[in-house]
């Protein structure tokens, strides 16, 4: 993959990087474009507006994209409590309030999925449909969750490069596609000071009993009232195709879109093909 930077980008488009008091916490937000519609990112668990690197700029020509670093993650402030879904539920309701957004898509990848499906049920009001990209929430195996919390853990601890691309091999199939700027964003997030204690507070949700209150049902996806579009992959580590296929099916308007030879960050993984589908269904439900 082309080592495209996130600013390299965005240069020559319109573009405002911010933080902004969203309730009590102090917000980056990345604004770019000037669609009459509003596209929210959602990042995954102690991610971070980079992740959208090959996505923002091809979402921009079609419209307004917003993306922002969750409370306790990226440049955002710190948490000092255990962060729960509503807590990032209300939070976003929070930034559509201060940024004057009656209604907007979400784009939610992994945590961000979770907090789309249940910000759906609870704002369907706010929100004129979501795409969710190997969206979190399930009761998932020991193994899989074992698989994720020691590497996050120790790339905070210790966030060598190498530790940090470790983790960054969590979600993205091929380790060649994880480029040196993703790295060294991500390195300098973990190396924040007190970002240890942040990143504890973040990982509440693996812990099963907190989990199991937080988590998203197929019922979850049943009651979701507006368009949605579920990307999946042939690599992803929560479960095979057939669990996104199921996962879709139970939306009532759903659709399901598969990407081949990824994982996790389909977003980031094969973008051509993420961007296309995405802006395809966009356009169709707008």
């Amino acid at each position: 993959m082309t080592q495209v930077t996130m600013w390299g980008e965005i240069a020559d488009l319109p573009h405002t990087l911010d933080y902004l008091q969203v309730g009590e916490w102090r917000t980056r937000v990345l604004t770019v474009g000037v669609g009459e519609q509003t596209l929210i990112l959602l990042n995954g668990t102690s991610g971070h507006i980079e992740a959208w690197t090959h996505n923002i700029r091809a979402l921009a020509k079609q419209y307004r994209v917003i993306g922002y670093d969750y409370p306790g993650h990226g440049y955002s402030t710190l948490a000092e409590a255990d962060l729960e879904i509503p807590h990032y539920e209300a939070h976003l309701l929070e930034l559509l309030n201060v940024l004057q957004l009656d209604k907007v898509h979400l784009l939610g990848e992994s945590l961000g999925g979770w907090i789309a499906i249940k910000f759906a049920a609870h704002h369907p009001e706010r929100l004129h449909s979501i795409v969710l990209s190997a969206p979190g929430g399930r009761m998932i195996g020991p193994m899989s969750m074992d698989r994720v919390s020691p590497v996050s853990r120790k790339a905070v601890e210790e966030p060598t490069y190498e530790n940090v691309k470790a983790r960054l091999q969590v979600v993205i199939h091929n380790p060649e596609q994880i480029t040196d700027e993703l790295v060294e964003v991500r390195r300098s997030v973990y190396a924040r000071p007190d970002f240890i204690k942040s990143m504890e507070h973040i990982m509440a949700l693996q812990v099963p009993d907190i989990r199991a209150r937080n988590q998203v049902t197929e019922e979850d996806y049943a009651a979701i009232s507006v368009p949605a579009l579920l990307v999946w992959t042939d690599h992803e580590p929560t479960g095979g195709v057939a669990t996104g296929e199921t996962l879709a099916a139970a939306i009532p308007d759903g659709e399901f879109a598969l990407i081949r030879n990824a994982a996790h960050w389909p977003q980031w993984e094969d973008p051509m093909t993420f961007n296309e589908k995405t802006l395809d269904f966009l356009r169709r439900k707008a």
